[in-house]
C-alpha cells in the first residue's frame, strides 16, 4: 500500500477549493478527548469566533459534524414538524435540495420559482407569504448552480411582520460576500467551509436565533442512557433525526454537555482556523479580495470573447458563470485544463449541465496569480481547441483590474 499521493490541482471551480494553510496546519494537531478542559475550552472559542463570522450575538452558535448538508437538514428537519407550512423561493439547484430536505420531514412544502440566472423581488416574495403563510421561509442566500446572489437585506423586516421563521442557507456565499444575521434579522443560518472560508468540506458552522431556538426547544428531547431526573420531556413532537436534533447538539455543546457525539475534533480545529483567518485579514478586506479576484476573472473571461451566464447585476462575487460556446466540446476543455495545467473548472445541473462552466475564485484562490494562471491556461486550451480568441487579452484585462484601471 502507498501513501497518499494527490496531483497538485488547482481548484478554480465552484468549490471545495485549496485549503488556507494554516487550516491544514491545524488538521494535522493531536487530539484530546472530547470532555478534556482543553477541548471544551477550544469549542467555547468557537462558538465566539463563528458569533463574529456571522456578525450575531446568538448564544446558539456552532458547529454541526458533516459537510454543510448536515447543518441544512439540522436546521430544517429540527424546525419543520409534518404538516407545517414552508415557502421555498427556487432559484437553482439548491433551493431544489432545501425544498427535498423538507419534504422528507413530512412538512407542506410550497415553492416559487424563477429561470435560473436570475433572483426574486423581495415583492414577490412577500406576497407568496400573505398567500401560503408558512411557519418558515427557506431560501438560499448564494447557489453556486446559477452563480446568483438572493438579496436578503429586506426579508428578516418581511418575515418578523408576519410571524414567519426565516432560515438561508449562507454556504456558497459567506467570507466572500456581505452577511449580517442580526441586522438582517435572520433567525437561522447554516454553512460550509469549502467555499470562501478555505477549509475542507466536513463541518457546518450553525447560528440560531432566540426565536428559532424556541420553537426547536419545543421539540427538546434526553436520550434515556443520559436522561436525570430534572429532564424533562418535549411538548412538540420528537424531532425525527437523531443525529440532526438540534436542541440535543445545544445540550452537548452547552454548559450541561450532554453526551450526543464525540466531536469531530479535527473539523473543530480546522474550522477554528478558518474564523481566524477571516478574522484577522478583516472581513471587510475579505470580501474585497473576492470581489476583486471576481472582477478580475470576469474581464478576463470577457477579453475572451466569452458570454457569462445569469444577471450580473446579482453575481455572487467568488464565481462566474460562463456559456459554453457552442462550436467547443466543454468537457474536453474542463478534461484538458485539468490533465494538462492542473486547474480544476466546474460545469453544472439540471438545465445548466454541458452549457456553463463555472469558474471561481473563493477562499486561498481569491489571489491574483491564480486569477492569471487559469485565464492564461483555459485561453490556450480553447486557442488549441479552434476557438478564436485575441492572443493575451484576458491576462491583461484581468491585471488591468488589480492595477485599477477598470
Amino acid at each position: 500500500m502507498q501513501p497518499l499521493s494527490l496531483p497538485p490541482r488547482l481548484l478554480m471551480g465552484p468549490g471545495p477549493i485549496n485549503c488556507y494553510p494554516r487550516v491544514l496546519s491545524a488538521m494535522s494537531t493531536q487530539l484530546v478527548g472530547q470532555y478534556d478542559p482543553t477541548m471544551t475550552s477550544y469549542m467555547n472559542e468557537v462558538m465566539a469566533l463563528y458569533r463574529r463570522v456571522f456578525n450575531t450575538q446568538n448564544q446558539q452558535t456552532f458547529l454541526i459534524d458533516g459537510t454543510s448538508r448536515a447543518g441544512i437538514e439540522a436546521a430544517l428537519v429540527s424546525c419543520l414538524e409534518p404538516g407545517d407550512k414552508v415557502l421555498i423561493p427556487i432559484f437553482g439547484r439548491f433551493g431544489h435540495l432545501l425544498a427535498e430536505i423538507a419534504e422528507r420531514a413530512d412538512a407542506e412544502v410550497h415553492t416559487i420559482e424563477v429561470p435560473w440566472g436570475e433572483v426574486f423581488d423581495p415583492q414577490q416574495i412577500e406576497d407568496a407569504i400573505k398567500k401560503v403563510q408558512p411557519k418558515l421561509l427557506a431560501i438560499v442566500q448564494g447557489d453556486t448552480s446559477t452563480t446568483m446572489f438572493q438579496p436578503l437585506e429586506e426579508l428578516g423586516d418581511i418575515c418578523r411582520a408576519h410571524d414567519v421563521l426565516f432560515y438561508t442557507d449562507a454556504t456558497a456565499s459567506i467570507g466572500g460576500n456581505p452577511l449580517e444575521v442580526d441586522a438582517w434579522k435572520i433567525d437561522a443560518v447554516s454553512v460550509g467551509l469549502q467555499k470562501c472560508l478555505g477549509g475542507p468540506s466536513g463541518s457546518a458552522p450553525i447560528t440560531l436565533s432566540d426565536r428559532f431556538v424556541s420553537c426547536v426547544r419545543k421539540r427538546a428531547h434526553v436520550e434515556a442512557g443520559i436522561r436525570d431526573a430534572h429532564h424533562q420531556g418535549s411538548s412538540g413532537m420528537r424531532i425525527r433525526s437523531n443525529y440532526f436534533d438540534l436542541p440535543m447538539i445545544m445540550d452537548y455543546w452547552g454548559e450541561e454537555r450532554l453526551n450526543h457525539h464525540t466531536e469531530a475534533a479535527t473539523m473543530l480545529f480546522g474550522s477554528r482556523e478558518c474564523a481566524i483567518q477571516l478574522l484577522s485579514e478583516g472581513q471587510d478586506a475579505v470580501i474585497q479580495r473576492h470581489q476583486l479576484a471576481g472582477d478580475a476573472m470576469l474581464q478576463g473571461v470577457l477579453a475572451m470573447g466569452l458570454k457569462p451566464f445569469g444577471d450580473l447585476k446579482h453575481k455572487m462575487t467568488n464565481v462566474v458563470g460562463v456559456h459554453i460556446p457552442g462550436h467547443v466540446d466543454g468537457e474536453q476543455i474542463r478534461h484538458d485544463l485539468l490533465n494538462i495545467f492542473n486547474i480544476e473548472i466546474g460545469t453544472s445541473f439540471g438545465p445548466l449541465k454541458g452549457k456553463v462552466w463555472r469558474i471561481g475564485t473563493m477562499g486561498y484562490n481569491a489571489r491574483q496569480d491564480a486569477v492569471l494562471h487559469t485565464l492564461q491556461s483555459l485561453a490556450t486550451v480553447l486557442r488549441r481547441a479552434g476557438f478564436a480568441l485575441p492572443a493575451g487579452a484576458a491576462v491583461d484585462a484581468a491585471m488591468s483590474v488589480y492595477a485599477g484601471e477598470k
